[in-house]
């Protein structure tokens, strides 16, 4: 495959990158030339450079991750997430932001100049502006240890939903933290898909149900396959995007569009 987006023989880390859209961008960072590393908590079968197994609730396992990821690494590819139950709120806010935010932050040293960080959050995030002043509280703890122990004295912050509140505390921080960075020369970005179709969707369909997770389809009428979220993270962490960041790119079939003009309503929107 061409490499017109500018990856072929950079170094990239992709978390997550054992199933659903994790690894679906490491397939297509393979695919375009790029030097994939994999973490995960399981293998992955795609054929990547080099893997190494993390669990992003336990600092310990990724400070030592990162110390065994060599430099420079181009980009960082943040797909690990956990869809809430069967899991708890804090163990998915760790996963989803506060383990995935450590592991950005250990890896920056090692990160030239021109570099990007590119997350997956979600559509569920949707007027995550209204919550604000909640989100920046809880970024103001801003080490693994005091997140979780905010987290941990506070659960009501989370609106019952550990999931929800990731998803809108990414947006903030790519907004707010990408701002930090830029000054590095590391641009920070997230997209914000609608439904896909990955291994987590039955465990989104138990825990809130079907109805709720269909009414933000949007007008495109069909959940997404995980490859149709894989090529706008990967394009917009690749160097042709080098005067974008600190966006957050709605890879939602229509959602917040038909949303915001009253084409269509959602059930948690604003929520």
């Amino acid at each position: 495959m061409e490499d017109v987006l500018g990856f072929a023989g950079r170094s990239v880390v992709v978390t997550g990158a054992a199933s659903g859209m994790g690894a679906a961008t490491a397939q297509t960072l393979v695919d375009v030339g790029a030097n994939v590393i994999a973490l995960d908590i399981k293998p992955t079968s795609v054929p990547v450079k080099a893997s190494f197994e993390v669990d992003l609730r336990d600092p310990r396992t990724i400070d030592d991750t990162v110390a065994h990821i060599p430099g420079p690494v181009h980009s960082v590819f943040s797909c690990a997430g956990l869809p809430g139950p069967p899991f708890t709120e804090v163990d998915t806010m760790l996963v989803n932001f506060v383990g995935a935010r450590h592991l950005i932050e250990g890896l920056v040293p090692k990160m030239p100049e021109g570099s990007s960080v590119g997350m997956i959050a979600s559509a569920a995030a949707v007027g995550w502006q209204q919550n604000l002043e909640t989100i920046n509280e809880f970024l103001a703890n801003d080490t693994f240890d005091t997140a979780k122990a905010y987290l941990e004295k506070n659960p009501d912050v989370m609106g019952g939903s550990g999931y929800w509140f990731s998803k809108q505390v990414i947006n903030a921080w790519v907004g707010s933290k990408g701002a930090d960075l830029i000054g590095r020369g590391i641009r920070l970005n997230c997209i914000n898909p609608g439904p896909t179709s990955t291994p987590m969707m039955p465990q989104f369909h138990a825990a809130v149900g079907k109805e709720l997770v269909d009414s933000a389809m949007g007008p495109i009428g069909r959940y997404s396959e995980p490859e149709e979220q894989a090529w706008p993270l990967v394009l917009l962490n690749s160097p042709r995007m080098s005067y974008v960041t600190c966006e957050q790119l709605w890879t939602d079939g229509g959602f917040l569009g038909a949303l915001t003009t009253g084409r269509l309503q959602a059930g948690f929107a604003g929520n």
